[in-house]
């Protein structure tokens, strides 16, 4: 009676054993690891370029537009630390995806426009979210994107409009798009669109971090607006479990210089 009891057992655990094998594996977070850094300028820090003159008449709507001085915004480096805004760093594309970040948690981004400058300037947008374009400005404003892959929208915003218009973009697109405001030529901004969350956008100080990326060579581009590819393909070796700190990632003035 022993014996066959015994052999119940055995038969028991092998069946278990081997329902947990056909299930699929939990991810375990060993399996995933993150990269910080700061992108920043290799020289001289160029002195800023005015864009409008405060109280300009020339400046179309110069009571909103010429309120207050504003500087030119196609390449913004922090002259305390070097550091360069508004880089994008990008995974072309994933193949594997942190569960927890398959679908993005806001659903909805704003992009607004502020004193006729849009805010904010470079934005990353992935392909489930939409973007609730809006103005604080007591003018009209225009909103014109330039995709290479989706169906471009150009419509008039009223003046003040906080309700806001929604954009979808539901493909990958390859680059980052511009978008502008034929109004006011001087206003551009950048949207990237992306189908995955490995893409980010460096802060005022140049700093960026991307988390929860698969182990192992992960390849990024590294693009911005003035110089277009800093860098096609960033090699990052990512470690399980932990965060790669890349330091200062450094770019030279010639880089920037206009093609």
């Amino acid at each position: 009676m022993r014996k066959l009891n015994l052999s119940r057992i055995l038969i028991a655990a092998l069946l278990i054993s081997g329902v947990c094998f056909l299930l699929p594996e939990s991810v375990s977070a060993e399996g995933w690891g993150s990269v910080t850094g700061q992108f920043v300028y290799d020289g001289e820090v160029p002195k800023p370029v005015v864009q409008r003159k405060k109280g300009d008449p020339a400046v179309k709507d110069p009571t909103v537009c010429a309120a207050m001085e504003h500087l030119n915004n196609d390449l913004v480096i922090n002259s305390e630390n070097k550091g360069i805004a508004n880089v994008f760093m990008y995974m072309r594309r994933a193949k594997d995806v942190h569960p927890d970040l398959k679908e993005s948690k806001e659903k909805s981004i704003v992009f607004d426009q502020k004193g006729c400058t849009f805010e904010p300037h470079a934005l990353i947008v992935r392909t489930d979210q939409k973007v609730i374009v809006k103005s604080g400005d007591p003018i009209a404003h225009n909103t014109h994107t330039f995709p290479l892959k989706n169906q471009a929208v150009n419509f008039i915003l009223a003046p003040n409009d906080r309700e806001g218009k929604e954009v979808e973009n539901v493909i990958p697109e390859i680059l980052p798009m511009q978008v502008k405001c034929d109004i006011h030529p001087w206003m551009t901004a950048y949207w990237f669109v992306v189908d995955h969350p490995y893409a980010v956008v460096s802060d005022k100080d140049g700093k960026f971090t991307i988390e929860n990326l698969p182990a192992g060579k992960n390849d990024f581009r590294i693009w911005q607006e003035r110089a277009g590819y800093l860098d096609r393909k960033f090699t990052v070796n990512i470690k399980p479990g932990e965060t790669v700190d890349l330091g200062e990632v450094k770019f030279k003035p010639s880089q920037f210089e206009s093609k």
